[in-house]
């Protein structure tokens, strides 16, 4: 009993403590402090301040403007109010390992109902999401409601929608080949090509409701180059690319990809191939003949896939010189043919110097027989028509430097049938600073058909 009576003394005391130091202390302060502060400088007020009758009237002021505010404020706090909470996640509690359930929202929204001071402590604690609890259910159909769980038990909720439509389905597996695939491979280093990429495993498990696995059409692994740096030739290991199950139209589809993750080797190499630049011209000149072609370089690298840079065996650069009356120099963009990602050189000059005209005629060139059917022979009519007299035209030093064999001759069969036909001889040559003109324009060929 006494040491009841001990904790009893001992709280009384504590509360007066408190009173004092917080409450009787700072308002005895706060009226010394006004006292000094207009003692000097206004008896009149200093006697109103001492003055027992003034300081209760003063009191009583203070305490009805106090009393005001604070019953204002409750009457404020204890109004009715109302607040929704957007976008709260959905939890759904049920057996995964055995079912699949559709329907479910990701998110709804809460509205909060009570005093505001009680929604506005109810906001301050943790949000556990809503529930939608399933234990227990199997397949089939169902309308279930949302439960929202409160600390604050004097606010109501109320979730909308308040119930969902859902659908249980058990959950099956199957197996699935995985493939890969590359974006966004234009941020890539346009000299490096991918060769290719290799997964550390070739298929895995999907598992849903049976009719979402029959949309399943393929499962890949995506690579972002946007997410790789410093790709370098070599090799690359990426762990844990995430893997996706498309349908026939490429549509993502939500279903359960085991393992969702796969590791993959990134096999990048640089192929490379030095070409040298090909000139031709383009456009009619009058008066005058092309002397020199000389571009600033000689030889390009060309960086591609090794296939297609493979096929390439020259650059060509086309020069429109029509209309061209005196020497010139051209800047001329290098377009990069299919297959090659990057050319060492992006603008080339190519001078073109001009000179007078000459001709010279180059006798005895061989006819040839361009696109001859299958299943046919071809005969010149004439002996004299065998060969050729080729009339090239072009700059004094040009035309002295073409040697006959570097000229070619030629008709076209191509579209002809077994018959006699009149084709057109035509010819060209190495140097494209020349034109190649057939003296004889058109010769008789015989096309039989063979056996």
């Amino acid at each position: 009993m006494k040491k009841i009576s001990k904790n009893i003394v001992k709280f009384i005391k504590s509360i007066i403590k408190f009173l004092d130091k917080w409450v009787v202390t700072p308002v005895t302060k706060f009226f010394v402090n006004i006292i000094e502060l207009f003692s000097n400088r206004n008896t009149k007020f200093e006697k109103v301040l001492t003055n027992r009758q003034s300081l209760i009237i003063i009191s009583l002021l203070f305490a009805l403007i106090t009393f005001y505010a604070i019953d204002k404020k409750h009457i404020s706090l204890i109004d009715n109010s109302a607040e929704v909470l957007y976008n709260q996640k959905v939890n759904v509690n049920y057996n995964e390992a055995l079912y699949v359930v559709e329907g479910v929202p990701e998110e709804v929204d809460v509205t909060l109902v009570g005093r505001k001071m009680d929604v506005y402590l109810a906001k301050q604690y943790p949000l556990n999401g809503v529930t939608l609890d399933l234990t227990g259910y199997t397949p089939g159909n169902y309308s279930v409601g949302f439960k929202y769980e409160q600390k604050v038990s004097s606010v109501e909720y109320k979730v909308d929608p308040s119930s969902v439509n859902i659908r249980i389905y058990d959950k099956i597996s199957i197996t699935k080949e995985v493939s890969s695939d590359i974006i966004h491979k234009e941020s890539l280093d346009s000299k490096l090509n991918i060769e290719g990429i290799v997964l550390d495993r070739d298929d895995v498990i999907v598992k849903g409701a049976s009719h979402r696995l029959d949309e399943v059409a393929t499962v890949k692994a995506i690579v972002d180059m946007n997410k790789l740096s410093n790709i370098k030739e070599g090799t690359t290991t990426l762990e844990e690319i995430p893997l996706i199950a498309y349908d026939d139209e490429g549509n993502k589809l939500n279903v359960e990809i085991v393992p969702s993750t796969v590791n993959a080797t990134l096999k990048i190499s640089s192929p490379k191939k030095e070409v040298p630049i090909k000139i031709s011209l383009d456009g009619e000149l009058e008066g005058v003949a092309i002397k020199t072609i000389t571009p600033s370089v000689e030889k390009v690298t060309i960086y591609g896939n090794q296939e297609s840079i493979n096929a390439i065996d020259s650059l060509p650069v086309v020069v429109d010189v029509t209309g061209l009356k005196e020497n010139k120099t051209y800047s001329i963009n290098l377009t990069k043919p299919t297959g090659v990602r990057e050319i060492s050189e992006k603008t080339i000059n190519v001078k073109v110097e001009i000179g007078d005209i000459v001709s010279r005629d180059i006798e005895n060139v061989p006819i040839n027989a361009d696109n001859v059917p299958d299943g046919y022979s071809v005969q010149v009519i004439g002996e004299q028509n065998r060969t050729a007299t080729i009339i090239v035209n072009g700059s004094k030093e040009a035309v002295d430097s073409i040697e006959p064999a570097t000229i070619y001759a030629y008709v076209d069969l191509k579209g002809l049938g077994a018959g006699e036909h009149s084709v057109e001889v035509k010819a060209r040559g190495d140097n494209s600073t020349v034109t190649y003109s057939p003296r004889v324009k058109e010769i008789k060929v015989r096309i039989t058909k063979l056996g």
